[in-house]
């Protein structure tokens, strides 16, 4: 089957395209759109398609839409409730459910030569749990927990695969979310709701649970599967901090004691599902599971032997979890998701083209990745542009910036590059054969920056900038055989510096999606103090800019 899937109706606004049960295409409209998340989540912005990243996957899978034979929508109208009923206040929800059950007109619009016949409504958590169950690298039955902040009316998801098709044991009905309960605490926290949830992760290593058993009276599992969020006053905790003022203590312990009952909580939800299944395998999908902490207490200590997180785990992964969902119903087998360089790359004419269009100096050297190794080891901040983009929020070795980890200034340094807040650690990036001399208690391989990891004693104070100030790191193992360019670029830098370890944060600045195409690229290297852009084969030198020598 040829299969496109869309994820419209809450946030992150995506399109993925399945043939035969191979993933081909997968990327976020706001890669295409340059609006951080594509939308902002009320229901007046429902009926926004991905239209652009729909037409892109299109294009990449060499199709048109009348060569499809499904395209999903991952929410499903029928199931709808009204929020009053679900205890939600959200007095114009009923627009989501206008603009999905309209949701064939708009895609008649967007996909010249779709058929309303082709659409496929996915029930909105199965596209989660499927797009982490159908996805993983594992064989024979999966056990997945899916939790956001909600669907259609529930919160939560608890089921396992077998023989490729779910089993529901559990689904926690709204107004309980953990997701929810998040989100409430990023606003209170002064950053931005369904966006800077990871902040408050950040923040919360700089404090200390003292209101956990407050929340615990409040946010705990009922021994059933599900779990209970109402009632919590964040106030009485910390008061509401305004988006340009200072955190403190209070703030910090808030976020601490969240982060702890959450883990907590998860922990609980996972090993029920692992007693209920008795799989030794364990997929996660939903916005919560990009919360990289809670995932290795779970992998820690819920009794699964192998743990594994989609990649775009929010809700753009639905997508692509629709589009497996309806493969696998029509008889398509499914395969491990073998990257998340799903999205657009360029070729090498591409990108000359470009540099010579900006008259920007460049060079071709021997090997780009050599020549980053040696310009990192001299301590400059790069820029790197290599194959495809990533699907999901995280950058994986394909649009990020790097810098030397050495240097505990550097984090500062990123920081400002980026334009961000200073609490806010990098990541680390390893080979793979190395990451366990240096890391410690966490899952190994971490290909996409899903878990956190202790770092050595004996390392700590020689790679100090990618160190959070828990002593943990997020790091990404890098397969050489599927990676082979940023293994040469680590090994590159470690002749030179005796560290097998470099500085990975996404190549973007504050506020903006993450680099994805060329013009994007120039832009960001433009306007950031970038010592270095390696993009494809090519590298551009800030210190040659002055001279204008052509390449």
């Amino acid at each position: 089957m040829r299969v496109l899937g869309i994820n419209a109706i809450f946030h992150d606004p995506a399109a993925a395209l399945v043939v035969d049960g191979v993933p081909v295409a997968a990327t976020e409209e706001e890669r295409f759109s340059r609006r951080k998340h594509g939308k902002r989540p009320v229901p007046f912005s429902a009926w926004e398609l991905p239209e652009l990243s729909a037409a892109w996957c299109l294009k990449a899978g060499g199709l048109r839409a009348e060569d499809l034979d499904a395209v999903t929508y991952s929410y499903d109208p029928a199931l709808h409730r009204p929020a009053d009923e679900l205890g939600l206040f959200d007095p114009w929800d009923h627009l989501r459910l206008t603009y999905a059950e309209q949701v064939a007109g708009f895609l008649d619009t967007a996909l010249p030569g779709f058929d309303p016949a082709m659409l496929r409504y996915v029930p909105h958590h199965v596209a989660h749990a499927a797009s982490a169950a159908l996805a993983a690298p594992f064989a024979g039955d999966c056990a997945v927990l899916v939790l956001d902040g909600r669907g259609e009316q529930h919160s939560h998801l608890a089921g396992v695969y077998r023989d490729g098709h779910l089993e529901t044991l559990a689904a926690q009905g709204l107004p309980h979310s953990l997701g929810l309960l998040y989100e409430d605490a990023t606003a209170h926290l002064g950053f931005l709701r369904s966006s800077d949830e990871f902040k408050v992760m950040a923040l919360a290593s700089y404090g200390k649970p003292r209101f956990a058993d407050q929340l615990r009276e409040l946010v705990h599992v009922t021994g059933d599967g599900g779990f209970v969020t109402t009632g919590v006053e964040w106030a009485a905790m910390a008061k509401p901090r305004g988006a340009d003022e200072a955190w403190t203590d209070d703030h910090a312990d808030m976020a601490a004691s969240l982060q702890l009952v959450l883990e907590e909580t998860l922990v609980e939800l996972a090993s029920w599902l692992r007693e209920r299944t008795d799989s030794p395998n364990l997929a996660l999908a939903g916005g919560v599971a990009l919360n990289c902490v809670a995932n290795s207490r779970i992998a820690e200590r819920a009794g699964f032997a192998n743990v594994w997180v989609q990649p775009a785990a929010g809700d753009a992964g639905t997508a692509l979890g629709g589009a497996l969902s309806v493969a696998v119903d029509g008889g398509d087998p499914t395969y491990p998701m073998p990257t998340a360089a799903l999205g657009r790359g360029f070729s090498d004419d591409e990108i000359e083209a470009a540099l010579q269009t900006a008259r920007l100096p460049y060079e071709r050297p021997a090997d780009v990745a050599d020549a980053v190794g040696e310009a990192l080891a001299n301590d400059g901040v790069i820029a790197w542009f290599q194959g495809r983009s990533e699907y999901g929020p995280r950058a994986l070795g394909h649009r990020s910036l790097r810098a030397h980890p050495g240097r505990a200034e550097n984090l500062v340094r990123l920081n400002d590059v980026k334009g961000r807040e200073q609490f806010r650690p990098v990541a680390p990036m390893v080979l793979l054969e190395r990451a366990p001399d240096i890391f410690r208690r966490g899952p190994i391989p971490s290909p996409h920056m899903l878990f956190v990891h202790d770092v050595a004693p004996e390392w700590a104070d020689r790679i100090p900038a990618v160190v959070h100030v828990d002593g943990t790191a997020r790091i990404q193992t890098v397969d050489r055989t599927t990676e082979p360019t940023v293994a040469r670029m680590l090994e590159s830098f470690e002749r030179r510096t005796g560290l097998p370890v470099v500085v990975n944060t996404s190549l973007n600045t504050a506020g903006r999606p993450m680099v994805d195409d060329i013009k994007d690229a120039l832009e960001c290297f433009g306007a950031t103090p970038v010592d270095l852009l390696a993009i494809g084969p090519f590298v551009v030198r800030r210190d040659a800019l002055w001279g204008r020598s052509s390449g």
